[in-house]
């Protein structure tokens, strides 16, 4: 019998990670998306570079000065996967660097140009030393490094130049230090509408303004990224609040964990900063273009050359919320799934922004992962308390990289009135849902909203989510004891129809599994998911294909299983889908199941499953699960967007050849613009059909 807990079943989590961020990289590659798109995703490459080193890098460096060697199912050492780490993004930074350059190149055809201080012209460097005069001089910082002046402590992600210096009377006398170029200032400097300037370049410039009586021997730029996860002990935290506010001081202050230098950065001036921060050699970086990839957002942003960007899509409200009925009478008559970005998140925003003036609504529950700033849904709460109407939030506070917004959200929650829930000890809630009490006819009734992503109306632009919105009482009864464990001491409760993690949520999906195994060949699951790493769930598959279960998993990132081993997972097919839009959902769909479509906020990782508050949903409504089917089964025959992992753990693009092209996210965004046409002509009757069978004619599976 098989060993399903042999190591070379499964990819390491870490390393998978690499993969999809060379996905992302291989879309600033593809040179059939216009040239800022293709810059776009390199700024996306170094954003999700930057989370990775602060996060799971530093996470791997302190477990091995902890002398932890066990690991995942990989079983490779904390020490082992450093390594690889660092040995594949060093090969991956000429890749970097040689795309940077050639989409560069190309734009400087078409008229947008970065240029180095001396290659402009005289009337160009008068202007820019006026705006150095002006603009930078009163903000940045120089300073001293010597016997009086101590190394100075360097926040995470802080830029700059490191500068060896001598005195202009004696020119013996040579001196290192640094300039630090605060983040209120641009990364480039905006000559004009197509010139950019690193301002780095014009900052070399002026050393000698900044450090008067010396005179710049040679510099180089740096940057830092330090550990910014933050470890809290809430058995310890008497107030959470301040104990977070706390932490994330101390997040500028983690250990350097990398260290990313420019092409003038000879071994001295490598030297001389690593004798202040120790940084181990591996994890320096020597870049040859200029550092902070995510800063190309500023080029990506200017709107002079929005043509050279893929073409905009505008979200539409599609029946039934296209009309000006109200929307608790349309929820008293159906339930309405939509599928942002496609179909507009505007509803969501609007069914809180009417209860909250809705004189019968008397209560409104809801979870708050990631908010944004500027909410109309924080915004909506808050009138909504002031009204005097009972609102309850959970803000976690907990939210990677989202704990200062949501302390600001949090707080200004709890003046207007709001009951506001913190955190649970010792999990993060993560699930998305909402409850909002109305009464009507001298009786309550109830709406509920459940979604696979944050509420945030501005990332549900950018990312694909599923919305879920019902007045069925047997949903609408089970979130109301969901918000009771929520505000009261239990955990340890269950639910009827939905489910929760961390006790509910993975015995589920492990018994539909299962129930599948039961019909063999006849079995199919299909599965959209961000991540993948849950050993249990792993070895179900693996025990599900090995049955015969026709199994195709949607995994955007991090996929631990291996599919097409012989024996193990050849019935499993895996592939990754990387567009114009993030894919976010997590919807399951299993053949003989009874309800067959489910949509949840978790995704199929152990934190998720059992350290986190998440929930499932069943998608019962006939129309809305068919909508999730057709959904799952386009996207599985795209051929476009699709890299497919093989059973070594690298990916393939998957090739059209000759068969027709399907990309999924260019054939939502063409259906929804033919419904909401339609709906304009008041073809009620072929739009609601055709809202249930989606979207394109490209095989016997998906046909409309």
């Amino acid at each position: 019998m098989l060993n399903l807990k042999n190591p070379n079943l499964y990819n390491n989590r870490e390393l998978s990670w690499l993969q999809f961020n060379s996905r992302v990289l291989k879309q600033a590659q593809d040179e059939s998306l216009p040239l800022l798109e293709r810059l776009k995703f390199l700024a996306i490459y170094g954003t999700n570079l930057d989370e990775f080193y602060m996060i799971r890098v530093a996470g791997l460096k302190k477990l091995f000065a902890a002398g932890i060697i066990v690991s995942g199912a990989d079983r490779l050492t904390p020490l082992q996967q450093l390594k690889e780490i660092r040995t594949y993004l060093h090969q991956e930074q000429q890749v970097v660097e040689y795309v940077r350059s050639e989409i560069f190149k190309k734009l400087a055809v078409e008229g947008i140009r970065v240029k180095a201080y001396d290659e402009v012209s005289q009337s160009e460097k008068q202007y820019l030393n006026r705006f150095f005069k002006e603009n930078v001089y009163p903000v940045i910082i120089p300073i001293a490094i010597d016997a009086t002046h101590p190394f100075p402590h360097l926040n995470n992600l802080s830029f700059g130049l490191i500068v060896k210096l001598k005195d202009s009377d004696d020119e013996t006398i040579e001196r290192f230090g640094l300039i630090r170029v605060p983040r209120v200032l641009d990364r480039f400097i905006e000559l004009n509408a197509s010139t950019y300037i690193p301002i780095e370049s014009l900052v070399a410039q002026r050393v000698e303004d900044l450090f008067p009586g010396y005179s710049l021997i040679k510099y180089a730029v740096f940057r830092v990224t330090r550990n910014a996860d933050i470890a809290i002990q809430e058995e310890e935290a008497d107030d959470f609040m301040e104990i977070l506010e706390e932490g994330l001081k101390l997040r500028r202050k983690g250990e350097i964990v990398r260290l990313e230098v420019g092409a003038k950065a000879d071994d001295e001036i490598i030297n001389f900063f690593n004798q202040h921060t120790n940084v181990y050699k591996d994890d320096i970086y020597k870049f040859h273009t200029s550092l902070n990839l995510s800063s190309l957002w500023q080029i990506v942003g200017n709107k002079e050359f929005a043509h050279l960007l893929s073409p905009a899509f505008q979200p539409k409200t599609l029946p039934p919320f296209d009309k000006d009925e109200n929307m608790f009478d349309v929820l008293d008559k159906q339930d309405v799934l939509m599928y942002h970005p496609y179909e507009s998140f505007e509803p969501v925003v609007q069914l809180i922004q009417n209860a909250a003036k809705d004189p019968n609504v008397v209560s409104i529950k809801m979870t708050l992962y990631r908010a944004g700033t500027n909410s109309p849904i924080v915004k909506a709460l808050m009138d909504a308390s002031e009204s005097g109407k009972q609102v309850t939030v959970m803000v976690e506070l907990k939210a990677r990289f989202d704990e200062e917004n949501n302390l600001i959200w949090a707080k200004a929650l709890e003046k207007s009135g709001t009951h506001v829930i913190y955190g649970i000890k010792g999990f993060k809630v993560h699930a998305k849902a909402m409850l909002i009490t109305r009464r009507t006819d001298g009786k309550l009734k109830q709406y509920a909203h459940l979604g696979t992503g944050n509420y945030n109306p501005s990332t549900a632009k950018i990312y694909t989510d599923v919305s879920y919105m019902t007045s069925k009482d047997e949903i609408t009864n089970d979130l109301t004891r969901f918000f009771h464990f929520l505000t009261g001491f239990s955990n340890k409760g269950s639910l009827n129809e939905l489910y929760m993690a961390p006790s509910q949520i993975k015995p589920k999906l492990l018994s539909l599994i299962q129930n599948e195994v039961r019909h063999g060949k006849e079995g199919q699951i299909i599965a959209k998911i961000n991540s993948l790493v849950d050993e249990d769930v792993i070895r179900a598959l693996y025990k599900a294909s090995q049955a015969g279960v026709k199994i195709e998993l949607i995994v955007r990132g991090v996929c631990g299983l291996r599919p097409g081993i012989k024996g193990v997972s050849e019935n499993i097919k895996v592939i990754s889908i990387i567009g114009k839009y993030l894919e976010h959902p997590r919807a399951f769909y299993f053949k003989n199941d009874e309800t067959q479509a489910y949509i949840s906020s978790a995704d199929w990782m152990t934190r998720n499953l059992a350290r986190r508050i998440e929930l499932l949903t069943a998608i019962k409504d006939e129309s809305a699960k068919d909508k999730i089917i057709q959904i799952l089964k386009l996207q599985c025959s795209d051929n476009t967007l699709s890299h497919e992992l093989q059973s070594d753990g690298s990916y393939v693009k998957i090739k059209s050849d000759t068969q027709k092209s399907v990309n999924n996210q260019k054939l939502l965004e063409d259906y929804v613009n033919r419904v909401s046409k339609a709906s304009k002509k008041e073809l009620a009757g072929s739009v609601a059909q055709l809202a249930t069978r989606l979207y394109v004619e490209n095989s016997d599976d998906t046909q409309v």
